[in-house]
């Protein structure tokens, strides 16, 4: 049933006029305005969460009435002083900056206003850092000389900042003023991205040479190994420095603004909140793919012709052009973050509502969590340390969240890969077949893991069990990479040029119908054959001539040497690009890769929800902050390392760069299956055995220590808010 409404909706204000958000008068003016208000009216303060500073005997006492009525007098002559937003500690509650608030900015001085902001900056970062950077590494590397152990390290450079700077934004924003630390964070991850395409303006122009004829037989060209190098490495610098600004600006996102959200509404609705803030990051990286996709095939040298296709290996797409959006776009969006107050008016009623539901230790040193003055200097951080790691639950939390992150970051890195050696396509495609599993799974299982938890209004041992689940669900889908695709036939890699078996698996690239072309091993461009045999390259399938397929925009190459003559019309015949499979089990495999996406998500809201009810409210933020640390440390940085060395081992053509091995031209399809197979076992298991100790070592509150019923306080029926005529309905939350 709703509630009676009231003029302001937020805060219980009963005034008659409307509220003017006015710059605030000297301290004496303020004294004077509201005692005077006091004393006319008998009324109190009027504090953010309706509840009277008069020594009401209760809070819901206090709420009982209205806090003034106006007499006759009043409803004539207006208040002179402007009325401001205050809470019980007296700060203000209105949006703005600074003395500027006007009327029109507290529209949006609400949760909703704030979870959009939050998420426009969590879909920026997620677009960026996941998105553009992983669509565009290929091209930095090509562009500026790069070694693959350097474009690593760029991107490490976004973990490492971050755990770098965990401790002292969750420890000192979570006991601050939050959405500074949130503005300022988002601001200096746009500069990042600014300073990340800076080095396409101080370099010269890219040039790429004709390839009009390269790669035919006869036609191979190739730099001296001396002369390849630009002296652009050093290039790398820059793109670490700005994925450094990227992992510092961001890390109060993922800390701060999930325990705002959580402290400014209602507590069975917080998951839902956290859910919606998580999917926009989820679906900034698909945005980054699609958009990153697409400025690629736009030449670096905006305006200038080339008779380079994208296709071809000398092509630079324009790399840069994703950055300078997203570093604008993050500078715009850190403004109105920066003028949300350090609590939302009407925030108050929810804390005293809230049910603590922290794990209880023996020695009952969590109650020091509950001091108002814990955590506010240097020399409460050590303790709050100590705190966090007597909580078997929170720890064992943080250990799940790893075994997950490492599969999350794992699978993101190489799930493209993953697809593109199985079903033999081509990156591009590989990737959006990729964009259309994690797009629904991630980021539809991300939201319905909160929307679960909100529905059946779960406790924390219920949250922990949901987990439990999930990850059971995940383990058992996780077997269907028993099963693989094989390989398709490759001439002198998988099998030899006259299709029996290599000897000793050993490759041999050479043969008869290609030994005069003087073929080189620089560049691979796979081309299929009219024998549905892929080569290593034109050249290495002897073909002679080239020219393009008007309807689709392939190279067709013809008087093929190596490729069957026997096959009429297409004898010596092939086709730029892989050959394309036809594996039966391809519908099976997206299925259940679809499945293991989804629970893997699904946990994902509730394992945070459990984070924040585990600990004190005080520690929530710092408690974050532990759990990236732990998370980061021991899953997002080793995850893709882990994952990537094992898939190595299945490797069967590797890119010989001047002597010296480069990344992996050929996977062998069964060997990657099976090494996927125990990595995603091994951690699946893991992350169930740390949710069943969790869940066991959980020890609730008692409860006589909750004000109230906690079935009451879950739905929003306890004896506080039924004496509450004020208040607005839930719809309006």
């Amino acid at each position: 049933m709703a509630m009676p409404q009231n003029s302001t909706r937020e805060n219980g204000f009963c005034f008659t006029q409307p509220l003017d958000f006015c710059p605030s008068p000297r301290p004496g003016e303020a004294g004077r305005a509201f005692g005077a208000m006091s004393g006319r009216d008998g009324c109190s303060t009027p504090l953010s969460n309706g509840i009277s500073s008069s020594g009401a005997p209760s809070p819901s006492d206090s709420c009982a009435q209205p806090l003034c009525t106006p007499t006759p007098a009043e409803e004539e002559t207006p208040l002179q002083e402007g009325i401001k937003y205050v809470s019980a500690e007296g700060e203000e509650l209105a949006c703005g900056w600074g003395g500027f608030t006007p009327g029109c900015l507290q529209l949006c001085n609400t949760s909703k206003g704030v979870l959009f902001f939050l998420c426009v900056a969590s879909f920026l970062q997620g677009m960026t850092v996941n998105g553009f950077i992983n669509t565009v590494i290929t091209s930095i590397e090509r562009r500026f000389d790069l070694r693959s152990y350097q474009s690593g390290l760029i991107a490490s450079s976004y973990d490492i900042a971050a755990c770098a700077c965990l401790t002292f934004v969750s420890y000192f924003g979570g006991n601050g003023h939050k959405p500074r630390w949130l503005g300022w964070g988002v601001l200096v991850m746009g500069l990042g991205s600014l300073l990340f395409a800076l080095p396409h303006f101080t370099t010269g122009r890219y040039e790429a040479r004709s390839a009009a004829q390269l790669g035919v037989c006869g036609g191979n060209q190739s730099l001296p190994c001396s002369q390849a190098a630009s002296g652009l490495s050093a290039y790398r610098f820059v793109f670490m420095l700005g994925q450094f600004l990227h992992g510092v600006g961001a890390t109060p996102l993922y800390t701060l603004g999930v325990t705002y959200l959580d402290e400014n509404v209602k507590t069975n609705y917080s998951p839902v909140y956290i859910a919606v803030f998580y999917t926009a990051a989820i679906l900034g990286p698909a945005a980054g793919y699609l958009v990153g996709g697409m400025f690629l095939n736009i030449y670096t040298e905006i305006g200038r012709e080339i008779d380079i296709a994208p296709e071809n290996t000398l092509w630079v797409g324009a790399w840069w052009i994703g950055f300078l959006g997203a570093g604008a776009a993050s500078l715009l969006i850190s403004i109105p973050i920066l003028g949300y107050p350090q609590r939302l008016p009407g925030s108050q009623r929810y804390i005293v509502m809230r049910v603590s539901e922290a794990h209880q230790l023996k020695d009952g040193s969590h109650k020091k969590a509950s001091d108002p003055d814990f955590g506010k200097t240097v020399k409460d951080l050590p303790r709050s340390v100590l705190l966090l790691l007597k909580n078997p639950t929170f720890i064992f939390l943080c250990l799940a969240g790893a075994t997950e992150a490492t599969l999350i970051a794992g699978m993101s890195t190489f799930g493209p890969k993953f697809l593109e050696s199985q079903f033999s396509l081509s990156a591009s495609e590989a990737a959006t077949f990729f964009g259309y599993l994690v797009v629904p799974a991630g980021g539809g299982g991300t939201f319905l893991g909160g929307f679960l938890v909100n529905k059946f209004k779960l406790r924390c041992s219920g949250i922990i069990k949901l987990c439990l689940l999930c990850t059971i669900s995940s383990l058992l889908a996780i077997f269907i990479f028993f099963i693989h695709c094989p390989n398709m036939p490759m001439a002198g890699v998988t099998q030899m040029y006259d299709g029996s078996a290599l000897p000793g698996g050993h490759l041999n690239l050479t043969a008869a119908c290609n030994a005069q072309c003087g073929c080189l091993q620089e560049t691979y461009s796979p081309v299929c054959g009219a024998d549905d045999i892929m080569y290593y390259s034109p050249c290495h399938a002897g073909c002679k001539r080239v020219s393009v397929n008007l309807r689709n925009g392939r190279k067709v190459y013809y008087e093929c040497s190596c490729v069957d003559k026997a096959l009429l019309p297409d004898s010596g015949k092939a086709e730029a690009g892989k050959c394309t499979s036809s594996c039966s089990k391809k519908p099976l495999l997206l299925c259940f890769m679809f499945v293991v996406i989804l629970f893997t998500f699904l946990s994902s809201i509730p394992a945070l929800t459990a984070t924040l009810r585990c600990v004190s409210d005080r520690q929530r933020s710092f408690a974050l902050g532990i759990q990236w640390i732990v998370v980061r440390t021991l899953g997002g940085i080793p995850g893709p390392i882990a994952f990537g060395s094992m898939i190595d081992k299945s490797c069967l053509l590797w890119q010989d760069q001047c002597g010296e091995q480069g990344s992996c031209y050929v996977y062998q399809n069964s060997a990657m299956s099976r090494y996927t197979l125990v990595a995603g076992l091994v951690y699946k298991v893991l992350g169930t055995t740390f949710f069943i100790v969790a869940c066991l070592l959980y020890k609730p509150p008692p409860p006589e220590s909750s004000p109230g019923s906690s079935d009451a306080s879950e739905n929003g029926t306890s004896d506080l808010q039924e004496h509450k005529p004020s208040l607005p309905a839930e719809g309006d939350i």
